[in-house]
């Protein structure tokens, strides 16, 4: 189906969606409410309850449009490529990006071909959502106003933002497809978002206060990102943990048998090919394997927003047997090859939430489908486990991945996939621990970690990083873990971007004459920054100093000759001169003082949270209540990672990235776990569990999850069908 197909498509269901739903289909949907329960504890988690799977399916797809409807729409405005039709025209080349390697008609023709028991949980994902429209009249869809069966099969792992390029970006397939730089804009990201991630350990029984297994889920991405719910089915479902919105499995949580976390993954699954294009009479052409092949094109109609009306635009996109061109890169077209949806992602997906032991999960695994994410792994049996990605092109190792690859000859061709354990895994390691916080594999497990050297290069692009550095300090020095003792070990503080840095701030201080300009502005501060114990808190001066200092040494470290970050701060440490610790030090003194009066100003006073609104976007006020937190964002090593800055119209800075969801999981003869939310699980600021969590978040205290349903029973605070 060719996009002007899909946007007939769509009209379609918008024109039947806007001439009501019709009696036998509401019939439907009100005889499957009745088989959906929705217990809403005291935090306001819903706990799903169906007769099937597809009813429970249903049920949380009503319980996530309940919460937030306006962010399950905007993630599929997003992944179906329609974000200029609500935000206008600077959005449509980002669109074109999106829909030039997520195939739409791929999601509709895996629909029509999915088993029997995969299409009815879609047909349930999109009834729980059109049910809800149907009983709410009164909210008002950006877009979407009908929600199609074949949209999940457009984004079928859990991570939204995970579509792989090999580096390509929308700025540069805008350059290519209107060759006009000047018209693209190109973001500088904030430095401190490129080092957040998210943390997962898995601690095995013999350094288990209780000798059982125990796993810590740790998401770092936007607040409010994801939700938390349960779903349970007759048909052996019972699943606990964190949905992205508008998706129908759990993605990162747990089982009464085993527990998943996911962080994002560097492995190189997408590659760039530099293409040889000569231009003749009768249109493109490229070189391969000693031959002319005709250079493939389809025009996209890219739809946007004009003021109050709607209007469209043409591009005629090229493409090669690798995949689509997206940029030109000393002189040649680059095209993309990658695999950024499947169906057997979702189906991976969607069993791993059933998998009862270690060897069901592992042969899930081997689907081979998981193109964004690493692994770590827990069960009730003792077994620990990582895997570092899992959808892993096989390459010829005598070429460099990391950079465009010749696209005219065989050898750069892919020669299928890595089988899952040829990829780089650990199962059940003698060091008794697991970490991956985004980092390299290769310190993953301390003396039991993966050696680099039995495995190709692109199976880890990843270096090591500082809150990598932090969780092997903290796992490697307990014995006896219980679950809080692992929560607190996740919520370590410990800056170690700052073991040289500091130092060598001190010792430049030292080196300067008492007659300096420097001097008497720095006293001070270089003795607070000296007594430090590279601990972040609220009531830390020191915090304050050293955070916006990184900050502003920041485009000095990353000029240090060196691969990673790292490894620059170590190389900027050793060798800067004086001038160029302290004279930036200076700076930061002087504009703590011209931000708030003052440069002893503790870090809790400058970093906060606050939830106004619940919009998408969240507005921020410093007249308005906000909370302290301690915190810190990763870049520096802070493993409960909290991104702050100062936002338009403010003075403090405040929170929007990093702890998300959180849960600590003991497996045993019974389940026990603690979770925590970024703020509450509503997105209504009315709700009282709008903001409910806030205050347990920024100081680290976690509440009982309520697995069993006597507890939930026990806690219920409101129990319904969807409809009621």
């Amino acid at each position: 189906m060719r996009i002007c197909q899909l946007f007939f498509f769509l009209l379609l269901c918008g024109q039947v969606a806007a001439q009501g739903f019709s009696k036998a289909i509401i019939t439907r949907w009100e005889q499957q409410a009745k088989r959906v329960t929705i217990i809403r504890d005291k935090w306001g988690i819903p706990h799903v309850y169906g007769k099937s799977d597809a009813d429970a399916v249903f049920g949380l797809m009503y319980a996530q449009c309940e919460d937030d409807f306006k962010r399950v729409e905007s993630n599929y405005i997003d992944i179906l490529g329609r974000t200029a039709e609500v935000s206008g025209v600077n959005n449509i080349y980002s669109d074109l990006f999106t829909k030039m390697v997520i195939d739409s008609a791929g999601a509709m023709a895996d629909y029509g071909k999915s088993p029997a028991w995969l299409k009815k949980l879609l047909n349930a994902w999109a009834d729980g959502m059109n049910y809800y429209l149907y009983k709410h009249p009164q909210v008002k869809p950006a877009l979407l106003h009908y929600f199609e069966p074949w949209y999940p099969l457009m984004w079928t792992d859990g991570s939204i933002s995970a579509i792989n390029t090999g580096g390509v970006t929308s700025g540069e397939l805008q350059r290519f497809y209107t060759g006009d730089n000047s018209t693209v804009s190109i973001t500088t990201p904030n430095p401190e978002d490129i080092h957040t991630g998210s943390n997962g350990f898995a601690i095995a029984p013999k350094l288990s206060a209780s000798g059982n297994p125990i796993l810590y889920i740790n998401p770092h991405v936007t607040f409010y990102f994801r939700p938390e719910v349960h779903m349970v089915s007759e048909e052996g479902l019972n699943a606990y943990g964190a949905v992205t919105w508008g998706q129908f499995f759990v993605y990162q949580g747990f089982n009464e048998h085993c527990g998943w976390m996911h962080t994002s993954g560097y492995a190189d699954v997408a590659d760039t090919y530099a293409e040889q294009v000569v231009k003749q009479d009768n249109g493109f052409f490229y070189k391969y394997d000693g031959q002319l092949r005709p250079v493939k094109q389809q025009t996209f109609t890219l739809a946007y927003k004009d003021g109050n009306t709607m209007s469209s635009k043409q591009v005629t996109t090229f493409s090669t047997h690798h995949g689509p061109v997206m940029a030109k890169r000393n002189g040649q077209w680059i095209s993309v090859r990658a695999v950024n949806r499947h169906i057997n992602g979702l189906i991976q997906a969607w069993q791993r939430t059933k998998s009862t032991d270690f060897t069901s999960f592992k042969k899930n695994m081997e689907l081979l489908s998981n193109a964004s994410n690493n692994t770590v792994y827990a069960d009730d049996k003792g077994n620990i486990a990582y895997w570092h990605g899992n959808f892993v092109p096989r390459r010829d190792t005598s070429f460099d991945w990391s950079k465009p690859v010749d696209g005219s000859i065989k050898a750069t061709e892919w020669k299928g996939l890595h089988k899952l354990d040829e990829t780089i895994h650990l199962y059940n390691p003698a060091s008794g621990w697991i970490q991956n916080c985004n980092s390299t594999p290769f310190t993953s497990s301390g003396s039991s970690s993966p050696r680099k050297a039995d495995y190709p290069a692109y199976m880890s692009t990843e270096a090591e990083n500082f809150r990598g550095i932090n969780a092997v300090r903290v796992l490697s020095k307990e014995n006896s873990f219980t679950p809080d003792k692992l929560i607190a070990a996740g919520y370590d503080t410990y800056l170690s971007a700052f073991e040289e840095l500091v130092p060598a701030a001190v010792k430049a201080f030292a080196s300067l004459p008492a007659s300096d300009s420097l001097h008497a502005l720095l006293a001070e501060p270089i003795a607070t920054l000296g007594k430090w114990d590279l601990h972040t808190s609220a009531n830390s001066v020191a915090t304050s100093l050293a955070i916006e200092w990184g900050q502003t040494l920041q485009a000095s470290i990353n000029r240090a000759n060196a691969l990673d970050f790292v490894a620059r701060v170590s190389v900027f440490a050793k060798s800067a001169t004086p001038q160029q610790l302290l004279e930036p030090l200076a700076a930061t003194v002087r504009n703590l003082n011209r931000r708030y009066g003052t440069w002893n100003t503790p870090w809790g006073d400058i970093n906060r949270y606050q939830r106004l609104t619940g919009q998408l976007q969240e507005t921020y006020d410093d007249n308005k209540p906000s909370i302290p937190s301690g915190m810190a964002a990763s870049t520096w090593g802070c493993l409960p990672s909290f991104v702050s800055r100062v936002m338009d119209g403010t003075k403090k800075r405040y929170g929007y990235n990093g702890n998300s969801f959180i849960c600590a999981v003991e497996f045993g003869k019974t389940v026990k776990a603690k979770s925590l939310l970024a703020g509450g699980n509503s997105s209504d600021p009315a709700s009282s569990h709008f903001g409910d969590q806030a205050e347990m978040y920024t100081q680290g205290k976690f509440k009982d999850v309520l697995f069993y349903k006597p507890d939930v029973l026990r806690n219920a605070e409101r129990t319904y069908h969807p409809g009621e």
